[in-house]
């Protein structure tokens, strides 16, 4: 369960309004991550997409995503990561995060996966959704981010290597200036894709493969997925800085 990553900053979108491409926008290109943006109707806030290629195979980058309760160690502005529980098809957990430029952000998260066989391996799938009445209460000098949905679809992209596409839109509460929370989400983006390539060559990643990712036959082949997947990011803060 990734979620800056939604593990990270910025809200998401309905199901309709991440399922096109329409008025997708170039707004950085760094470090092998191309990001997109559009408008949110109705919000100062920008929907994101980032797509980058990761040098290892779907199974191993969705392995590292999985491995939540371990994101303090290797996911940016993460400090706490805890299994709530796992339900049917999907899990439940709770995250805080310390981002730099503000007090500290937390919410709890019901992530769902599924996976399916294309070309060249195994296309791997998630998406969250915000679950804080299953969570902890809110805590003092914590600001509860409300809003916080995404999307991971990991294509495979030749031997061993993963296109992985990354949708969020978020919004990390407090009283951020829209201009800076759209800021940070484009940095925690890059971040974000940084710490996965370097967590995924641990070796123990190449034995694993993602947990709970059930078959699935409701999708068609890799290409049409990439059209029709798409997702955004959650902003964070920390130590007394502005909410």
């Amino acid at each position: 369960m990734s979620i800056l990553l939604a593990g990270g900053p910025t809200v998401f979108a309905a199901e309709e309004s991440i399922s096109a491409d329409d008025y997708w926008k170039p707004s950085a290109q760094e470090k092998n991550v191309t990001i997109y943006s559009r408008p949110r109707p109705g919000s100062p806030l920008k929907e994101f997409k980032a797509v980058g290629s990761i040098d290892a195979p779907t199974s191993a980058v969705g392995a590292v995503i999985d491995d939540f309760q371990n994101y303090p160690k290797f996911m940016p502005y993460m400090t706490e990561c805890r299994l709530i529980k796992r339900d049917g098809d999907s899990i439940v957990g709770y995250q805080r995060l310390s981002p730099k430029v503000c007090a500290d952000r937390d919410y709890t998260l019901r992530v769902w996966k599924k996976s399916w066989p294309a070309a060249d391996g195994q296309v791997f799938a998630s998406h969250w959704s915000p679950a804080n009445e299953l969570g902890p209460p809110e805590n003092k000098g914590v600001v509860r981010v409300k809003i916080c949905e995404g999307k991971w679809l990991l294509e495979p992209d030749g031997p061993g290597k993963t296109r992985a596409t990354y949708f969020i839109y978020t919004d990390s509460g407090g009283f951020i200036p829209s201009f800076i929370a759209n800021r940070i989400s484009l940095t925690g983006i890059t971040k974000l894709f940084a710490a996965l390539r370097d967590q995924v060559r641990d070796p123990k990643y190449a034995a694993s493969k993602p947990t709970s990712a059930r078959p699935s036959t409701r999708f068609g082949d890799a290409t049409t997925n990439r059209k029709n997947n798409q997702a955004q990011i959650t902003a964070d803060g920390r130590n007394k800085k502005p909410e």
